[in-house]
Formats: C-alpha cells, sequence, structure tokens
C-alpha cells in the first residue's frame, strides 16, 4: 500500500509535486481526479489542484505545502539540502520561499489575466488586459535582474524556487512570450532552458516547444474563424452512427430548433468587443420565448475564503454541467476579496425550466436560480454587467469588484 496519493492533472500548480513524486521515488499515487471524480469530491469538497491525501486521514491542499511535505518525506539528505536549503542556512531558506511565494500568486496570476482572454476563455477588455500586461512585465523584470547576477533565483544551486518559477513561467512561454520577447530577456530564457532540462523536469516537458508569435486579441482572428467553419460543418454528414449507438436525447432537445443559434453567440462573444459589439449583437437576436436568463448566486458565501478558490469552485461546477452546454452560455464572478467574497452570475438557457439545464451537475442545488426578465433595464445591466466583467456587482446596495470568474461556453 502507498503512503500516499497526489490528486494532479494537467493545472500547471499541478507539475512540480507531479515531478517531485517521481524524481524523488517516493511511494506515492498520482491520480488524475476526473477519473475517480466522486472519490476527489468526498476527499477534498472544494476540489482544489494539487490535493494529497496521506496515512491516517492526513490531508494538504496549496501547492507550496504539498512540495515542502513531499521534499521532506524523502530519504535523500543531499536533495532535500539542495532544494531546501541547508538547515543552517536561513538566507537561502528564506529566498527559496520569496521566489516559490513570487511564482505561485503574482506570476501565474498575471499569466493568466493576460493569456486567459486572449484565448477567448474569459471577455477580452483590452484596458484589463493591457494592465496585467504591464505588471506582468514588472514581474518579468524582476526576474530578468535577478537571473542576471545569479545563475539560478535562490544563489548558485537548483532549488525548489527555480522549479516552481519554471513551471508557471511555462504558460507565458506557451501563449505570450514569442520571439521577441525573448530576445529582450536573454536572462530568464537561459535560465528556463537549464531547469526544464534537469533530472526533475525533464519528462514533465518533453514536448515542449517556444512560439514564434503571442497570441493576438480574439477579434484578431475573426476572418480565420468564419474560414474554417464550413469545414467543421461538413465532417459529421459523412458517416452518420448507427441508431443503435444513438445516446438518449437531453430532455432540452424536445424544444427543437432554435430561432437564435448559440454556437453564432458564442463566436461573437469570443471574437468581438463585448459592450460596443456582442452584448447588442446579443439582445438584437435574442429570443425570450425560447430562451431565458437566470441570475445565479452561490448559496454558502460565509464559507468561502480565498478568490481564487471561490473561481476554482465555479470552474468545478462548470465542468459538471458539461452534459447541458449546447443548451447554455454565460458567466459566473468572484466579487469582494479574500475570506469576504462570492459568487453571482447570469446564464441564459435553452427554454423556461431551469432545471433541466442545470441538474446534471451534483452541486447544482448549492446555487439559488433568479429568473430575469430582459424588458426591465436592471434585469438587462445586470446580465450585461456580468457578461463584461467591466463593473462593479452591487451586492445588498454595496459595490462590490469583480476579481475573477469563468465562461460557460
Amino acid at each position: 500500500m502507498s503512503e500516499g496519493l497526489l490528486y494532479s492533472n494537467f493545472r500547471i500548480r499541478s507539475l512540480v509535486p507531479r515531478a517531485l513524486v517521481k524524481t524523488l521515488k517516493l511511494d506515492v499515487d498520482v491520480v488524475d481526479p476526473y477519473t475517480v471524480e466522486e472519490q476527489f469530491a468526498k476527499d477534498f469538497p472544494l476540489k482544489k489542484l494539487p490535493s494529497f491525501k496521506g496515512p491516517n486521514g492526513f490531508k494538504l491542499t496549496e501547492q507550496m505545502a504539498i512540495n515542502y511535505y513531499l521534499i521532506k518525506s524523502s530519504s535523500d539528505e543531499k536533495l532535500k539540502e539542495q532544494l531546501l536549503g541547508a538547515e543552517d542556512d536561513i538566507k537561502t531558506q528564506s529566498q527559496i520561499i520569496r521566489w516559490e511565494s513570487l511564482a505561485n500568486s503574482d506570476l501565474i496570476t498575471a499569466l493568466a489575466k493576460v493569456f486567459v482572454p486572449l484565448k477567448g476563455d474569459a471577455p477580452y477588455i483590452k484596458k484589463n488586459v493591457d494592465e496585467a500586461s504591464k505588471y506582468l512585465e514588472e514581474i518579468a523584470s524582476i526576474y530578468e535582474q535577478r537571473l542576471r547576477e545569479y545563475t539560478y533565483l535562490a544563489g548558485e544551486n537548483l532549488t525548489l524556487a527555480d522549479l516552481v518559477s519554471a513551471a508557471m513561467f511555462i504558460r507565458g512561454f506557451n501563449f505570450l512570450f514569442g520571439k521577441e520577447w525573448r530576445k529582450s530577456h536573454p536572462a530568464i530564457v537561459r535560465w528556463f532552458k537549464t531547469v526544464i532540462a534537469s533530472p526533475f523536469l525533464k519528462a514533465e516537458t518533453a514536448d515542449f516547444k517556444f512560439i514564434e508569435k503571442p497570441l493576438e486579441p480574439p477579434q484578431g482572428k475573426k476572418k480565420e474563424s468564419k474560414k474554417e467553419q464550413p469545414k467543421k460543418k461538413e465532417a459529421p454528414a459523412a458517416a452518420p452512427a448507427p441508431p443503435a449507438e444513438k445516446k438518449p436525447k437531453h430532455p432540452l432537445e424536445l424544444l427543437g430548433k432554435s430561432s437564435f443559434t448559440l454556437d453564432e453567440w458564442k463566436r461573437k462573444y469570443s471574437n468581438e468587443d463585448t459592450r460596443p459589439v456582442a452584448l447588442p449583437w446579443f439582445w438584437e437576436h435574442y429570443n425570450p420565448e425560447e430562451w431565458s436568463l437566470w441570475k445565479v448566486a452561490y448559496k454558502y458565501n460565509d464559507e468561502l475564503t480565498l478568490t481564487f478558490m471561490s473561481n476554482n469552485l465555479i470552474g468545478g461546477f462548470f465542468a459538471r454541467l458539461v452534459a447541458s452546454i449546447k443548451y447554455m452560455f454565460g458567466c459566473m464572478v468572484v466579487y469582494g476579496e479574500n475570506n469576504n467574497n462570492g459568487i453571482i452570475g447570469a446564464v441564459l438557457i435553452r427554454g423556461q425550466d431551469h432545471t433541466k439545464a442545470f441538474d446534471v451537475a451534483p452541486d447544482w442545488e448549492s446555487y439559488e436560480f433568479t429568473k430575469l426578465d430582459a424588458s426591465k433595464p436592471e434585469d438587462k445591466a445586470f446580465v450585461e454587467d456580468m457578461w463584461a466583467w467591466d463593473k462593479p456587482v452591487i451586492i445588498n446596495g454595496e459595490s462590490k469588484e469583480i476579481v475573477d470568474g469563468k465562461v460557460l461556453k
């Protein structure tokens, strides 16, 4: 029997813990949580990744804590000292924690605020992306300056600080840091190549490739999307599935074809500026007899703690709505601050009965659903604010800033 279970998947924060299990040869099972979703939810109700379950009911979340525990569990004293610093070297230990923390919070958050909207996985608001890009460059300059003077972040030896930071930089090199950026940040590039080629990350990054150009704003891809569209439509007609293999129809399928094309709206939302272009198009084509709009609010905001954990909660909820995704669209956001935040959003569904769309998710009853009437200015404004993310949310008469969120599409 193993001495622990690490829940880990493609999320970038899961990479280093998974790599440590392998390189330190720990007796820990690594499991994709979505292959054992029921057990994962039982062990870790917030479904945070990575998560670790050890002997006698011992449990850990948060990458930094899990990294520390895994390294300390190793019997290789030399590697432990290399990764965490010598017991009597408090300066090196502090530097390791400093850079690991910076990467695990500011760096990855700034990266996500830039590349997620550019990918179309969140509303593209130029002002917000520009501000995040500026802050990201400030963080990168701190790394660049440090690495001009030192081989590694905490000194002249590779440590946990380098592993965690390099893992986070992967997302930058995946989507944002093209050829020109790399020319102006040679110290980061030199260090990054060295760290991912180390025995710790080599297996995890074997397929890594640098990009030539960074992602462009979604509207820059409009023409390309339209060209590819006909190919996608022609493919299914060639080989229809045998009747015996057809899956049971979703209840909302019985409503028939709608005059409002949801896929066209999703493309419009992803490829155009939200307020000036996408939202006017939506109201022009929206048919309230065929579709309905709903305010969706989490019932247990008093149990929420860190804002990124609340955002992960939304992500899990949306993942479990996949069976209804053909009949839904919406955004849910996190408002407030750490230890004082909430979750709310606006969702479009086919038909007038919200239960048929939402009850595919086991946790749907954790949310309160209120039908909206787009003919009322306040309801229409709420939908627009939820889908644009550029204004504070009014909760019980108080203005609350939106700090994060996710798009259901």
